[in-house]
C-alpha cells in the first residue's frame, strides 16, 4: 500500500463525507477508495471512518488521525516547493470560507489580479453567516467577524471594522429621524439573529468602556447579512452594521446615517487557520494578500 496516497484519499473522503464524491473528486473507482481506508484501519488497529447510506463521519480516532494526515501532507507539500519562488510555480487547491458581505464587496472584485498572478491556484470560496467547522469541513483559512471564541485555532487579528447605524428614506420619511436614544423606543429595528427564538438585543450604542442596549420596536428578525441590508433598504427599521459594508449605500443615499454620535463596538476582524508547523506556501500566499487587502476596511 502507498500510504501516502491512502492518507490523500482517506483525507478527501472524511472532507466530502463520501466515497462517492471523493471518488469523482480524485477520478478512481470507488471501490479503490474504500479498500485503501480499510487497509488504513487495519494497518492502525481502529475505525477512522462511521459509515452509513447516507454519509460518512470521522470517528473520535479518525478526527485525530486526519488532523496529522493533513500536517504530515502539507508538510510534504511544503518540501516540493522549497526552492519554488516564482508565482507561476505555485499550484493546488485553497479552502476558503467568509462572511458574505466581505467576500461579495471586497475579496471578488479584487480575485482576478490574485489568481492571474498565481495562474496554478484553484480556489474554494465558501461564504455565509454560519461558522464552519475548519477542520472537519477541512479549510485552509477563515476570516472571522466579532469576538472569537477557544477554537484551538491559530489567529491573526487584522483589525476592527467600524460600525454604522442607518435607515432608508422610505423609513424616515414614515417614522422621522430619531435625533435622540429617547426616542428609539418609538422607532423599528430590523434584529439579526444567527439562531432564532431569543430576544432581540436592542441598539446598541459604546460609550468607551462598555456597550449599552436600548430596546425597540421591530417585526423582522434574520440571520443572513444579505437579508438584513435589503430589510433596511426595504423601509423595515434601522439596523447597525460594519461601516465598509454599507459606505456606498449612504455615498448615493440609498441609506442614511442615523445617530451618528451613538455607535455599537468596532467588531474585531481575524483570520483564522488550523494549527500545523508548516502551511503549505499557496495558504501563506493567499493569507498575506487577503491581510494586505483588507488593511483599508479596518482601523
Amino acid at each position: 500500500m502507498d500510504k501516502i496516497h491512502a492518507m490523500k484519499v482517506f483525507v478527501t473522503v472524511a472532507e466530502m463525507e463520501s466515497f462517492t464524491r471523493a471518488a469523482e473528486s480524485l477520478g478512481l473507482p470507488k471501490g479503490s477508495l474504500s479498500r485503501q481506508v480499510q487497509a488504513l484501519e487495519d494497518g492502525l488497529g481502529t475505525r477512522l471512518l462511521h459509515r452509513t447510506t447516507r454519509r460518512v463521519q470521522l470517528t473520535q480516532d479518525g478526527l485525530a488521525y486526519y488532523e496529522r494526515c493533513r500536517d504530515v501532507l502539507a508538510t510534504l507539500e511544503e518540501m516540493d516547493t522549497l526552492f519554488q519562488n516564482e508565482p507561476a510555480t505555485l499550484s493546488g487547491r485553497l479552502r476558503v470560507d467568509m462572511p458574505v458581505a466581505l467576500a461579495t464587496d471586497i475579496v471578488i472584485p479584487q480575485l482576478p489580479q490574485f489568481l492571474q498572478h498565481y495562474p496554478g491556484l484553484e480556489l474554494e470560496l465558501s461564504s455565509s453567516d454560519r461558522q464552519v467547522d475548519v477542520i472537519r469541513e477541512g479549510f485552509d483559512c477563515v476570516v472571522r467577524v466579532g469576538q472569537l471564541q477557544d477554537s484551538g485555532l491559530m489567529s491573526r487579528t487584522l483589525g476592527l471594522l467600524q460600525m454604522a447605524n442607518c435607515a432608508s428614506p422610505s423609513y424616515l420619511m414614515r417614522f422621522g429621524m430619531p435625533l435622540r436614544l429617547e426616542e428609539l423606543s418609538q422607532h423599528a429595528m430590523v434584529h439579526y439573529s444567527q439562531q432564532f427564538g431569543g430576544a432581540p438585543a436592542g441598539f446598541e450604542y459604546y460609550d468607551g468602556q462598555r456597550s449599552h442596549f436600548i430596546q425597540t420596536g421591530g417585526a423582522l428578525t434574520v440571520n443572513s447579512t444579505q437579508a438584513y441590508r435589503h430589510a433596511c433598504l426595504a423601509g423595515l427599521g434601522i439596523i447597525q452594521a460594519p461601516r465598509h459594508g454599507i459606505q456606498p449605500l449612504l455615498e448615493n443615499q440609498q441609506l442614511v446615517e442615523v445617530l451618528p454620535g451613538f455607535h455599537a463596538r468596532a467588531m474585531p476582524l481575524s483570520l483564522l487557520w488550523p494549527h500545523r508547523r508548516n502551511l503549505a506556501q499557496r495558504v501563506r500566499v493567499f493569507m498575506e494578500w487577503l491581510t494586505q487587502l483588507l488593511k483599508g476596511y479596518v482601523a
